[in-house]
């Protein structure tokens, strides 16, 4: 049992529709990736996902995913710090994206590293709605 802050970080395809908020709280943040250069676009990528490095490397070389994501890190501290000064217990972050296994994840997996980097009071929770359906090599 946790009973401070958690921050569940959602990564989602459109697709399939926006993450479900259990907490009953009526939901969080969603944020689109759409913009951000598609790297499922290329054969290369398809058996990867936004976790692995070659993915890192190509959404990180053009600069618009971190440039997408710089004020989302600075809203989410903000509002991290808000909510363990108010004493809630449930906050959410969700970024989706076409299939939900590149731009969305990488969002996802960054802000929950640089939250719990932020905050070590804070428990976060990082879930890949999609993970179970990502392309895999035979």
């Amino acid at each position: 049992y946790f009973d401070g802050l958690t921050v569940e970080v959602y990564s989602f395809s459109y697709k399939k529709g926006l993450p479900r908020d259990l907490s009953g709280n009526g939901g969080g943040y969603v944020f689109d990736c759409r913009a951000i250069n598609n790297p499922g676009r290329y054969s290369i990528y398809a058996y990867s996902s936004g976790l692995d490095q070659n993915v890192v490397d190509f959404l990180q070389q053009d600069g618009s995913s971190e440039t997408f994501l710089e004020p989302i890190k600075l809203l989410a501290e903000s509002h991290v710090s808000k909510y363990l000064e108010r004493g809630f217990s449930h906050l959410m972050f969700s970024f989706g994206c076409t299939g939900g296994q590149h731009r969305s994840v990488y969002c996802a997996h960054s802000l929950a590293g640089y939250l719990q980097s932020k905050f070590s009071n804070v428990r976060v929770i990082e879930n890949h709605l999609q993970q179970p359906y990502w392309r895999k090599k035979q």
